[in-house]
């Protein structure tokens, strides 16, 4: 009894940031949810654990270092652009 409440939990929470991420253009595909369970694990988030506590903030905690990861994986390209440029003289 107690693994298939463990299961259901881990289902839940896989599910959740699955949904928060769902694009309108279709459902999630097991590989997709897969991916994305696989990503939170390595951020930190271990959906079996005792949860004696603190359990959706550690799973906000792992959603937060994807959040960082993803922002300077987008912001590593090229120098900062301030002030103006001209082209062509």
């Amino acid at each position: 009894m107690n693994f298939s409440i463990k299961a259901a939990f881990v289902t839940a929470v896989a599910l959740i940031p699955a949904l928060a991420f769902a694009q309108s253009n279709g459902p999630l595909t097991r590989e997709q949810v897969r991916a994305e369970l696989v990503q939170l694990e390595k951020a930190g988030y271990n959906p079996l654990s005792d949860c004696s506590g603190d359990c959706p903030g550690s799973l906000r905690r792992a959603e937060a270092v994807i959040a960082q990861q993803q922002n300077n994986a987008y912001s590593g390209y090229g120098p900062a652009m301030t002030g103006t440029g001209q082209s062509g003289k």
